[in-house]
């Protein structure tokens, strides 16, 4: 059975249905990379027969069960998760952010995509990170105005209830609010950021640094927080309807605070806050061995990643293969390295620039890719030549750690994949009505040329920037949703998403096992083996092959399901303070 996508853009659906053949928590975390670890809590499959909800957050989980207790959809409880998780998991996600959402109907066998990503203000341009002819550096430029995006949260999650809700809007926000007035116990992942990133950008404004430094002091693990500001925010919001957020007061708040912010002043205006629309996006699709695997189309670069490289992979019997051994790791790797070559230059935001995602995925091209991976390694990868490619400069731009990601699947089948972030670690450090405000306009190239082509992610008035995020779902000869996967990490959810797929496909493994993992990245700069875990005993033979490896902190945080003989199994990432919970 096919799923169900609009005849105009199947291009973007490649061969659908077989068409074709303990870390200790420290302050050196890298720069791209701010959302540091802060510990390990082993973790255990969860097993239900009709429902799961996995999340970042026991709180957020708890919100999401009760939904789907009260027979709400998968839509309803993502609401309600996501709700709590801007409340007890602020330096993640927020109703100040964007998100990709990815939704399954079980009874029409159809894939849809949201995608609320936010937007650069009507006044963006391509020098839009220049100060006095220069261009500013990451560290000046993703604290305070300039850095935030026209938050999209809120907007999508309106557009997906609407579709697929069944209890009402306003009964979806109780949870949160709740919580909200009556207090939560600081959780220790958040009290041990607050401390690590004490002088962040949180730390530099009045409204933030008031809440999340009471007296001068960060926020303390088990301490009662209060934040009635949201409350009453999410009671207009679960009254009024999402108007609520992107009209009147809120929308004055947040064109005030953005662009009266002491750090980078920004220029957004209440017309770009009103006119924001979340878009319903045809799913990208990709064959991987007897499985449909789904994602995200662009701006996002993450799920058109991990679909490349799971077809680069495919030429390589990675099932005989030891789970995480020396050669089902070197091809990872290089299969890692060649899709980052490609997002670097192809990748960005559909409406600006045509991005070739059916060259990207083509059978042959990713044949062709794959076959260069060789038996050592070598250099800097360049990017291919996809049918459809442009003459584009490649550039790097950076993206965060700081995101979120949560799987739920309801009792009737239907399921929902979401990732959601508000960027860096605590976002823009603007806080507003009891949320942070993001910091996503610096995932653009800062940079707009290199060597006098265009950067394709350049930034550009009401454009999207690229992200990483990739939230997945797979699914079998029958059509039938067997797993959904994703993950925070910035650019490296890439690989922390295709080795859970390779994991619990190829592997066999079951959800938890698959997030327990430790991982490896290669985003075509060097080998990164998880420190505190068993790849540090491959440094010399991964050196062998000509590696330039480290030894450094991977915080995934993925939150996976996998269908069952008897209902559904959930697995939270044991690097972050995830939980699943059956119904």
């Amino acid at each position: 059975m096919k799923f169900l996508v609009p005849l105009l853009n199947l291009s973007y659906c490649i061969s659908l249905f077989f068409s074709s053949s303990v870390l200790s928590a420290t302050p050196s975390t890298q720069a791209a990379d701010p959302e540091a670890a802060t510990g390990i809590a082993q973790k255990t499959r969860v097993d239900s027969v009709n429902a799961m909800v996995v999340s970042a957050n026991p709180l957020a989980s708890q919100a999401g069960q009760k939904m789907l207790a009260a027979g709400g959809s998968a839509t309803d409880a993502a609401i309600a998760v996501q709700l709590m998780l801007g409340l007890v998991e602020p330096q993640s996600s927020g109703i100040g952010g964007g998100m990709f959402m990815l939704h399954f109907d079980q009874a029409q066998k159809k894939l849809q995509t949201i995608d609320g990503r936010e937007t650069a203000p009507a006044a963006a341009s391509p020098d839009w990170f220049k100060v006095n002819g220069k261009t500013l550096d990451w560290r000046s430029a993703y604290v305070g105005g300039k850095s935030v995006g026209n938050p999209g949260v809120i907007r999508a999650l309106a557009d997906a209830h609407q579709q697929w809700g069944k209890l009402p809007w306003a009964q979806l926000f109780a949870p949160a609010i709740e919580t909200a007035e009556q207090g939560f116990a600081v959780s220790p992942r958040l009290a041990s950021l607050l401390q690590i990133y004490r002088n962040g950008g949180q730390s530099r404004f009045e409204a933030a640094s008031s809440y999340f430094y009471p007296k001068g002091k960060p926020l303390q693990a088990g301490q009662i927080l209060k934040n009635p500001a949201y409350a009453a925010l999410l009671k207009k919001i679960a009254s009024e309807g999402p108007d609520a957020f992107y009209r009147g007061e809120n929308a004055k708040a947040v064109v005030a605070t953005v662009n009266l912010a002491a750090v980078n002043p920004g220029q957004l205006t209440a017309a770009d806050l009103a006119d924001y629309k979340a878009i319903e996006r045809t799913p990208i699709c990709l064959n991987y061995r007897t499985y449909n695997v789904c994602g995200m189309a662009p701006p996002s670069s993450g799920s058109l990643a991990v679909l490349q490289m799971l077809g680069m992979l495919e030429q390589y019997d990675i099932a005989s293969m030891p789970v995480n051994s020396a050669k089902a790791l070197h091809l990872f790797a290089q299969a890692s390295r060649l899709a980052f070559a490609d997002r670097e230059r192809f990748v960005a935001d559909p409406a600006f620039s045509e991005v070739p995602v059916a060259g990207l995925l083509s059978r042959d091209y990713l044949r062709k890719r794959g076959s260069l991976i060789g038996t050592q390694d070598a250099k800097q990868v360049l990017s291919g030549e996809p049918e459809g490619a442009v003459a584009l400069g490649s550039s790097k731009a950076i993206e965060f750690a700081n995101t979120s990601h949560f799987s739920i699947v309801d009792a009737k089948g239907n399921a929902v994949s979401i990732t959601t972030s508000i960027e860096n670690a605590f976002g823009s450090g603007l806080f507003v009505n009891g949320y942070l405000l993001n910091n996503q306009l610096t995932d653009f190239a800062l940079e707009p040329s290199v060597n006098n082509l265009w950067v394709a992610n350049r930034v550009e008035a009401n454009k999207r920037p690229r992200s990483s995020m990739a939230p997945m779902m797979v699914f079998n000869q029958q059509g039938e949703l067997v797993m959904l996967a994703g993950s925070p990490g910035g650019s490296r959810i890439i690989d922390y998403v295709a080795q859970a797929l390779v994991a619990m496909i190829d592997w066999k493994l079951d959800p938890q096992q698959a997030a327990d993992l430790p991982k490896i990245t290669h985003r075509n700069d060097f080998l990164a083996l998880e420190q505190g875990t068993t790849l540090e005993a491959l440094v010399p033979k991964m050196q062998e092959l000509g590696y330039q490896t480290k030894v450094v902190e991977l915080n995934s945080g993925l939150h996976l399901i996998k269908k069952s003989a008897t209902g559904w199994q959930g697995g939270a990432d044991p690097r972050r303070e995830g939980q699943a919970l059956g119904l």
